[in-house]
């Protein structure tokens, strides 16, 4: 099979119907073979009933349905866990990407060798000040942070080898980052293909203002994670280190004071030098007790599954 097409979806009724008819008109014309995955997630309208219309007509379409929900990241999970195309393909569901760029990110995929393709929706129809300023500037603090250069991190639309969304773990709001996870996990090929953006034609958007602030926070997660995730006793035993050797100096130095100059006859507790070390051992200690303990729970995590499927079509 040479593209598996994996769309989230929340409450997307109105545009199902023409995104997979376009999506299949792609497909023919191009004479590809595809697969369809839409990944409900959690939709109280009638998405679920479209879907599975569409998957009784055409055995391509697939469908998977949590039972509520879960996020964004977790259907992609989801849908790449059960891709099997050679060349996997995310879209929104919106009719905001353009189902006519998939012939070119599938050949930078297959022809250029590239391990994953992001577009760039060089010229929105968002607004302004609510989108497009946020947007750019959380892309250039990715860029800076993650040092994987593309210009728009958060666009739906991309193209992955298969050998990319199987070794990659999406998981709580890191599907803006996949890029990040895929260069974390070795696959450094990562190029970028500005794509058509287009108005939305159906429903609202489901994400708000508050994604942005989300998307820092992720922002930092991801980069303690790809810099201390497999050895956290670096980052705590280094400021535990610090922070004990502050106050350990700060000790030492009263200790000779009182034994050897004596200046000032005051008691050493009287002194605000021996609160400071006092507070900087303590914090030093409690330091290399993160670190430990964030080695015995790595060494001993399980996975657990992050969501809860209701209904599957056409899936083995």
């Amino acid at each position: 099979m040479n593209i598996s097409v994996v769309i989230p979806l929340l409450n997307e009724q109105e545009s199902l119907q023409e995104l997979h008819d376009w999506i299949a008109k792609v497909m023919l014309s191009n004479h590809l073979t595809y697969e369809i995955i839409f990944i409900d997630d959690g939709s109280t309208d009638n998405s679920w009933q479209i879907i599975s219309k569409l998957s009784s007509k055409n055995k391509s379409v697939k469908g998977i349905r949590f039972l509520k929900n879960f996020g964004k990241s977790q259907a992609l999970h989801a849908g790449f866990e059960k891709a099997l195309g050679n060349v996997v393909i995310t879209m929104d569901a919106d009719l905001q990407d353009n189902p006519d760029e998939i012939p070119e990110l599938y050949n930078m995929i297959i022809n250029d060798g590239f391990d994953l393709v992001s577009g760039w929706k060089k010229k929105r129809y968002d607004s302004v000040i609510s989108k497009n300023l946020p947007s750019k500037l959380f892309n250039w603090a990715a860029r800076k942070t993650s040092g994987v250069k593309l210009n728009d991190f958060n666009c739906g639309l991309k193209a992955y080898k298969l050998e990319v969304v199987k070794h990659i773990d999406v998981n709580g709001e890191m599907h803006r980052y996949i890029p990040v996870l895929s260069k974390n996990a070795g696959f450094t090929k990562i190029g970028e293909k500005v794509v058509k953006h287009q108005a939305r034609k159906y429903g609202v958007t489901k994400f708000g203002m508050n994604r942005f602030i989300h998307g820092f926070l992720d922002l930092i997660t991801i980069w303690f994670l790809s810099r201390f995730g497999k050895r956290p006793m670096h980052l705590f035993g280094a400021l535990g280190f610090i922070m004990f050797a502050i106050g350990f100096a700060f000790a030492l130095y009263l200790g000779i004071d009182k034994l050897f100059l004596n200046t000032g006859g005051r008691l050493i507790t009287q002194r605000p030098q021996f609160y400071i070390s006092l507070a900087t051992m303590i914090i030093g200690t409690q330091f290399f007790v993160a670190g430990f303990l964030g080695e015995i729970v790595l060494r001993n995590k399980t996975d657990k599954k992050r969501y809860l499927i209701k209904d599957e079509l056409n899936l083995s």
